[in-house]
């Protein structure tokens, strides 16, 4: 079988390498971090346990395949899984107040009827059937397919168009057409604008066919992990060294090795490994041109006396006090959006807290990409944002017995010198991202 190198521990990487090794390959997995998991990381302090990362899980179906095609086994034996319900409170500015059900299209409805009045929930509904065209349209070209083979003399190869034409209309729309068409006021604009924001994407100029993100949630539902996310990417790390996977962590890659456009291996500080074919889950790996950097993510972890509140929301969102102005913040002028939209998590799970008398929340908000912040910035802007949560009605302040803060910059993909760009082939020995 052959030799392949996969850059990068992330999920990513994790799952291409279990299923690659299942198959009885010789893979070597490459992590510049000393650790597994990538973006799904926690933190553990004096009892409290936290996701540093992505703290719900969404499409579970992802990892129920996967544990299938690695160990015929369900995904419930290698961690405990539960839905979300319900899926998540928002708090918007004027005072308005909206609790969403988990997986209940018919029950969104009519919370939305019942916030910002009739006829919204039938509206965003006509807006969750666009989002299930797309979704129709890209399941199985982007999720379940292989990557069409890549001619490496075209510069600009053209997206494969079956099926996706109907989601292109004259001009283009975006998200923000989108949210016009829903009426109701400024809530529902800015309930979709949210959803885009959270996966890093600008409300006012992502595509229309963004759409997908809120049907998929309301859809397949919200699910916690038991112990926090990071204990489904210890599942799947484990299931990597189940099937032989090695793993060489502090380890990052310089480049790809190359015998003119054949991939051959990778260069690290220690050498040169050589591969049958390298697999790259590390954005900008074969890229010569660096795409824009995604937006980072100011994370406060919050340790608090006291019981979590019976019937507290896991999920509550602080609406922005004005969208376009966080939004041109955010993409525009790369600054701290002031008074933003936040996303607070309040897991009920007993295995974060040292006692039944605490409780752990984690607030999120999504900054500027490459945003760097002293500590004393960073402390700053955490008291600002608790201060925004009490205005709205969600006042966590005489609870905390302590904070710390986490800033999450994007790291832009690396500068491949002149001559030495590699590029994906349909042969042997090539270079996947």
């Amino acid at each position: 079988m052959a030799r392949i190198i996969v850059v990068g521990a992330g999920m990513g990487g994790l799952a291409a390498a279990s299923r690659l090794a299942t198959l009885g390959h010789r893979v070597t997995v490459l992590e510049a971090a000393g650790t597994h998991g990538g973006q799904v990381g926690s933190y553990r302090r004096e009892g409290f346990g936290f996701d540093t990362g992505p703290g719900l899980l969404a499409l579970p179906a992802v990892y129920r395949d996967l544990a299938l095609k690695t160990g015929r086994e369900p995904l419930e034996r290698l961690v405990g899984l539960r839905p979300v319900d319900p899926e998540s409170r928002h708090l918007f500015p004027d005072g308005t107040g909206l609790l969403l059900p988990n997986a209940s299209r018919g029950g969104v409805g009519q919370a939305l009827d019942a916030a910002f009045g009739a006829g919204s929930g039938a509206r965003w509904g006509e807006l969750l059937n666009r989002g299930r065209t797309v979704w129709e349209a890209t399941r199985r070209p982007l999720l379940e397919e292989p990557r069409p083979a890549v001619d490496p003399a075209d510069p600009y190869p053209a997206p494969p168009r079956r099926g996706l034409s109907r989601l292109l209309p004259r001009g283009r729309p975006t998200l923000a057409d989108a949210a016009r068409e829903l009426g109701g006021g400024p809530g529902p604009a800015a309930l979709l604008g949210e959803y885009a924001l959270r996966y890093g994407l600008d409300p006012r100029t992502a595509p229309a066919s963004a759409t997908v993100l809120p049907y998929m949630e309301q859809s397949f539902g919200v699910w916690y992990v038991d112990g926090g996310l990071r204990a489904l990417a210890d599942a799947v790390f484990e299931r990597c060294g189940e099937r032989g996977a090695e793993f060489r962590f502090d380890t990052p890659v310089r480049a790809l090795e190359l015998d003119g456009e054949r991939v051959v291996g990778v260069r690290t500080d220690e050498g040169v490994l050589a591969a049958d074919a390298v697999l790259s889950a590390v954005p900008g790996l074969g890229v010569t041109a660096p795409a824009d950097p995604a937006p980072g993510r100011f994370t406060v972890l919050l340790a608090l006396d006291g019981a979590r509140p019976a019937g507290t929301a896991h999920r509550t969102v602080v609406h922005a006090a004005d969208p376009d102005a966080e939004a041109r913040a955010v993409f525009t002028d790369r600054a701290l959006p002031p008074r933003p939209t936040v996303q607070v998590l309040r897991p009920d799970d007993p295995a974060l807290v040292p006692g039944p008398d605490a409780e752990a929340a984690v607030l999120t908000v999504t900054v500027p990409a490459d945003l760097t912040l002293a500590a004393t910035e960073q402390d700053a802007y955490a008291g600002e944002l608790l201060a925004h949560l009490a205005a709205a009605g969600l006042d966590l302040r005489p609870r905390l017995r302590w904070r710390e803060t986490r800033l999450t910059a994007t790291v832009p993909p690396p500068r491949w010198p002149a001559g030495t760009s590699p590029r994906p082939t349909g042969r042997p020995g090539r270079a996947c991202t």
